[in-house]
Protein backbone atom coordinates (compact mmCIF):
# COMPACT_ATOMS: atom_id res chain seq x y z
CA UNK A 1 0.00 0.00 0.00
CA UNK A 2 1.33 3.41 -1.00
CA UNK A 3 0.47 6.56 1.01
CA UNK A 4 0.71 10.01 -0.58
CA UNK A 5 -0.83 13.48 -0.37
CA UNK A 6 -4.17 13.84 -2.11
CA UNK A 7 -4.31 16.09 -5.17
CA UNK A 8 -7.29 17.72 -6.87
CA UNK A 9 -7.34 15.10 -9.62
CA UNK A 10 -8.11 12.46 -6.93
CA UNK A 11 -11.43 14.13 -6.10
CA UNK A 12 -13.52 12.18 -8.62
CA UNK A 13 -12.39 8.75 -7.40
CA UNK A 14 -12.43 9.77 -3.72
CA UNK A 15 -15.89 11.30 -3.90
CA UNK A 16 -17.17 8.02 -5.41
CA UNK A 17 -15.52 6.11 -2.53
CA UNK A 18 -17.06 8.46 0.05
CA UNK A 19 -20.48 8.51 -1.61
CA UNK A 20 -20.65 4.70 -1.49
CA UNK A 21 -20.11 4.92 2.30
CA UNK A 22 -22.69 7.72 2.64
CA UNK A 23 -25.28 5.73 0.64
CA UNK A 24 -24.67 2.60 2.76
CA UNK A 25 -25.37 4.67 5.90
CA UNK A 26 -24.67 3.89 9.51
CA UNK A 27 -21.06 5.02 9.85
CA UNK A 28 -20.54 8.61 8.77
CA UNK A 29 -22.16 11.80 9.98
CA UNK A 30 -22.18 12.87 6.31
CA UNK A 31 -25.57 12.03 4.82
CA UNK A 32 -25.56 13.83 1.47
CA UNK A 33 -23.30 12.66 -1.38
CA UNK A 34 -20.64 15.11 -2.55
CA UNK A 35 -19.70 16.04 -6.10
CA UNK A 36 -16.01 15.85 -7.01
CA UNK A 37 -15.77 19.66 -6.72
CA UNK A 38 -17.42 19.62 -3.28
CA UNK A 39 -15.12 16.81 -2.21
CA UNK A 40 -12.01 18.75 -3.29
CA UNK A 41 -13.25 21.82 -1.41
CA UNK A 42 -14.08 19.90 1.77
CA UNK A 43 -11.07 17.59 1.90
CA UNK A 44 -8.22 18.65 -0.41
CA UNK A 45 -7.83 22.30 -1.34
CA UNK A 46 -10.65 24.34 0.16
CA UNK A 47 -10.62 26.83 3.02
CA UNK A 48 -10.68 24.29 5.87
CA UNK A 49 -8.54 21.23 4.97
CA UNK A 50 -5.01 21.16 6.42
CA UNK A 51 -3.93 17.82 4.98
CA UNK A 52 -5.40 14.88 3.13
CA UNK A 53 -3.58 11.64 2.40
CA UNK A 54 -4.69 8.76 0.23
CA UNK A 55 -3.91 5.06 0.31
CA UNK A 56 -3.29 3.44 -3.08
CA UNK A 57 -3.44 -0.30 -3.60
CA UNK A 58 -3.33 -2.09 -6.96
CA UNK A 59 -3.50 1.26 -8.79
CA UNK A 60 -6.71 2.40 -7.16
CA UNK A 61 -7.45 4.67 -4.22
CA UNK A 62 -8.68 2.52 -1.34
CA UNK A 63 -8.99 5.15 1.38
CA UNK A 64 -8.19 8.62 2.61
CA UNK A 65 -7.65 10.49 5.84
CA UNK A 66 -7.91 14.23 6.34
CA UNK A 67 -7.18 16.90 8.91
CA UNK A 68 -9.51 19.88 8.84
CA UNK A 69 -10.34 23.11 10.63
CA UNK A 70 -14.01 22.93 9.61
CA UNK A 71 -16.34 24.14 12.35
CA UNK A 72 -13.69 26.41 13.90
CA UNK A 73 -12.10 24.03 16.43
CA UNK A 74 -10.05 25.47 19.31
CA UNK A 75 -6.53 26.70 18.54
CA UNK A 76 -4.12 23.77 18.31
CA UNK A 77 -6.85 21.27 17.39
CA UNK A 78 -7.92 19.82 14.03
CA UNK A 79 -10.54 17.24 13.15
CA UNK A 80 -9.65 13.93 11.56
CA UNK A 81 -11.81 11.97 9.13
CA UNK A 82 -10.95 8.48 7.88
CA UNK A 83 -12.68 6.59 5.08
CA UNK A 84 -11.89 3.23 3.47
CA UNK A 85 -13.37 1.72 0.31
CA UNK A 86 -16.19 -0.69 1.12
CA UNK A 87 -15.85 -2.91 -1.96
CA UNK A 88 -13.40 -4.46 -2.29
CA UNK A 89 -12.47 -4.08 1.36
CA UNK A 90 -8.73 -3.73 2.04
CA UNK A 91 -7.40 -4.32 5.56
CA UNK A 92 -5.07 -1.86 7.28
CA UNK A 93 -5.93 1.34 5.41
CA UNK A 94 -6.46 3.52 8.48
CA UNK A 95 -3.35 2.19 10.19
CA UNK A 96 -1.31 2.87 7.05
CA UNK A 97 -2.65 6.43 6.72
CA UNK A 98 -2.29 7.57 10.33
CA UNK A 99 1.51 8.09 10.42
CA UNK A 100 1.27 10.58 7.52
CA UNK A 101 -1.63 12.37 9.19
CA UNK A 102 0.23 12.50 12.51
CA UNK A 103 3.32 13.91 10.77
CA UNK A 104 1.13 16.61 9.19
CA UNK A 105 -0.40 17.41 12.60
CA UNK A 106 3.10 17.78 14.06
CA UNK A 107 4.16 20.01 11.15
CA UNK A 108 1.13 22.26 11.76
CA UNK A 109 2.00 22.46 15.47
CA UNK A 110 -1.24 20.88 16.60
CA UNK A 111 -1.70 19.81 20.20
CA UNK A 112 -4.64 17.46 19.61
CA UNK A 113 -6.38 15.64 16.79
CA UNK A 114 -10.13 15.38 17.39
CA UNK A 115 -12.29 12.56 16.09
CA UNK A 116 -16.08 12.79 16.37
CA UNK A 117 -17.61 9.39 15.70
CA UNK A 118 -21.22 8.28 15.56
CA UNK A 119 -21.94 6.09 18.61
CA UNK A 120 -23.35 3.40 16.28
CA UNK A 121 -20.12 3.27 14.23
CA UNK A 122 -18.52 0.33 16.03
CA UNK A 123 -15.67 -0.07 13.54
CA UNK A 124 -14.83 3.64 13.65
CA UNK A 125 -14.81 3.70 17.45
CA UNK A 126 -12.56 0.63 17.45
CA UNK A 127 -10.19 2.12 14.88
CA UNK A 128 -9.64 5.37 16.77
CA UNK A 129 -9.18 3.51 20.07
CA UNK A 130 -6.58 1.28 18.38
CA UNK A 131 -4.72 4.39 17.14
CA UNK A 132 -4.54 5.72 20.71
CA UNK A 133 -7.41 8.22 20.75
CA UNK A 134 -9.03 8.72 24.15
CA UNK A 135 -12.71 9.51 24.72
CA UNK A 136 -13.25 12.93 26.29
CA UNK A 137 -16.85 13.89 25.53
CA UNK A 138 -20.20 12.72 24.19
CA UNK A 139 -22.73 14.80 22.28
CA UNK A 140 -26.12 13.29 23.03
CA UNK A 141 -28.86 12.58 20.49
CA UNK A 142 -27.72 14.52 17.44
CA UNK A 143 -30.52 14.04 14.89
CA UNK A 144 -29.82 12.52 11.50
CA UNK A 145 -31.61 13.97 8.45
CA UNK A 146 -34.52 11.58 9.07
CA UNK A 147 -34.76 12.74 12.70
CA UNK A 148 -33.20 9.62 14.25
CA UNK A 149 -31.13 10.69 17.29
CA UNK A 150 -27.58 9.30 17.37
CA UNK A 151 -24.95 10.20 19.96
CA UNK A 152 -21.51 11.38 18.83
CA UNK A 153 -18.42 10.20 20.72
CA UNK A 154 -15.56 12.70 20.83
CA UNK A 155 -12.06 11.25 21.02
CA UNK A 156 -8.74 13.03 20.93
CA UNK A 157 -5.14 12.14 20.25
CA UNK A 158 -2.36 14.10 21.92
CA UNK A 159 0.05 14.94 19.10
CA UNK A 160 3.08 15.36 21.33
CA UNK A 161 2.18 12.33 23.43
CA UNK A 162 2.40 14.12 26.78
CA UNK A 163 -1.28 13.64 27.56
CA UNK A 164 -1.12 9.92 26.73
CA UNK A 165 2.00 9.35 28.83
CA UNK A 166 0.69 11.18 31.90
CA UNK A 167 -2.77 9.64 31.62
CA UNK A 168 -1.36 6.20 32.49
CA UNK A 169 0.77 7.29 35.47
Amino acid sequence: MHIRKAVSSDAEELSALLNEIIRAGGTTALETPLSAAEFADWFIDGEFPLACHVAEHNRSLVGFQSLSLYGDPPKGVADIATFARMNPKTAGIGSALFPATLAAAEAFGLEFINATIRADNVSGLGYYAKMGFETYDRVVQVPLQDGTPVDRIKKRYSVNGMHRMTAHV
